[in-house]
């Protein structure tokens, strides 16, 4: 029985041997470019260049990942497109940046049927919640690299996103300060990531496939796993407009170790955890899974966070509930040498890419 995402064999960035030479590689891009020269680091939720005349380009990209097994078992894929949106646009405002548009990249082992069209549907339903254009992309058919799925239906979808920022106005942590509020943003669910540890166990130890009925959602595991992506766009230009936000996290696979990707030379103390969905419960239990497990991989129901002064704190508040997002005061930077993550309600604080007892 899988223990962990380590045993389905996905590893962390700080267990893939070639992750850091790879960087270091294409580090030596930054000296190539005439104009639009990054200024900040590898590691955060997005890049930005340096247009000149205090205008920033941020830029970033992602895909759905194995979330998209799942659509093909359902033989559903008219929202899938949205996570696509949603992987981006929420790294994209993490810095600051306003999202403006994005290209998508879609591989179909077939382009025959309305599979295409379908997937299209959900990125325009994306597109709308974050108000971005999608003005162009890729569509390659390969069916010789993809042939995972019995109705000849395998496919990739990954996208690429652009948006704006003044230079003087990027967010990446640097002023946060002990005693800053941590503010959690809730998800809809496992949202596009650590489906890969949620799929096998559920549907190998949990005897459940994705057609399945569960009681527990109303509707069947497919369904429930299909559920997309909340979209912050709307959060964080609402967060911005009313308060000094210091730093954003997208809550995604590392689930709140996330928060070390911050440039903040501090650590968080988190004294409250909401209760996760009960798609969460269900994947721990069908595993037999630790918690240190659970919070290293999964969102728990956290899907976003914010870091704001703690006067800020209420009006930070105020505005997600503006644009129908529950909010929780997670906890507050700390002084920590070490940028510690501490969930006290579990007692496990961080130990490089994981949880441990603490």
């Amino acid at each position: 029985m899988p223990r962990g995402y380590k045993d389905v064999g996905v590893l962390s960035n700080e267990e893939m041997g070639s992750f850091g030479s790879a960087i270091a590689v294409l580090r030596e891009t930054f000296a190539y470019p005439r104009r639009g020269k990054p200024v900040t680091r590898f590691g955060l939720y997005a890049a930005v260049l340096d247009l000149g005349n205090n205008l920033g380009l941020a830029i970033s990209t992602d895909g759905v990942g194995t979330k998209l097994l799942v659509a093909e078992e359902m033989r559903k894929f008219d929202t899938v497109g949205i996570d696509c949106v949603a992987m981006n646009v929420n790294d994209i405002v993490c810095v600051g940046a306003e999202p403006i548009s994005m290209v998508d990249y879609i591989a179909v082992a077939s382009a025959e049927g309305d599979q295409l069209a379908q997937i299209a549907i959900g990125l325009r339903e994306g597109a709308r919640q974050a108000h971005i254009s999608i003005p162009g992309g890729e569509t390659a058919q390969i069916p010789e690299l993809l042939h995972t799925s019995l109705h000849n239906e395998a496919f990739d979808l990954a996208g690429t996103c652009v948006g704006n920022v003044a230079m003087d106005r990027i967010i990446d942590g640097t002023r946060v300060e002990p005693g800053d509020a941590l503010l959690g943003f809730s998800s809809s669910g496992i949202h596009s990531n650590g489906l890969t540890l949620a799929r096998r166990t559920l549907q190998q130890y949990g005897a459940l496939d994705a057609h399945a009925y569960v009681p527990e959602f109303g509707r069947t595991l497919g369904e429930e796993l299909l559920e997309p992506t909340t979209i912050y766009v709307d959060l964080a230009l609402a967060l911005m407009a009313a308060c000094d936000v210091r730093a954003m996290a997208h809550i995604t696979s590392d689930g709140l170790l996330n928060l070390r990707r911050l440039v903040a030379q501090v650590g968080f103390e988190i004294d409250y955890l909401p209760d996760p969905q009960p798609i969460f419960q269900l994947v721990q239990g069908a595993g037999e899974l630790e918690a240190a497990e659970m919070y290293r991989v999964f969102n728990m129901g956290t899907g976003f966070c914010a870091v704001v002064p703690e006067a800020d704190a209420d009006a930070a508040m105020q505005a997600a509930g503006r644009v129908g997002l529950r909010s929780w005061r997670l906890g507050r930077a700390v002084a920590s040498d070490e940028r510690a993550i501490r969930l006290l309600p579990l007692g496990l604080t961080s130990d490089g890419d994981q949880f441990v007892a603490g």
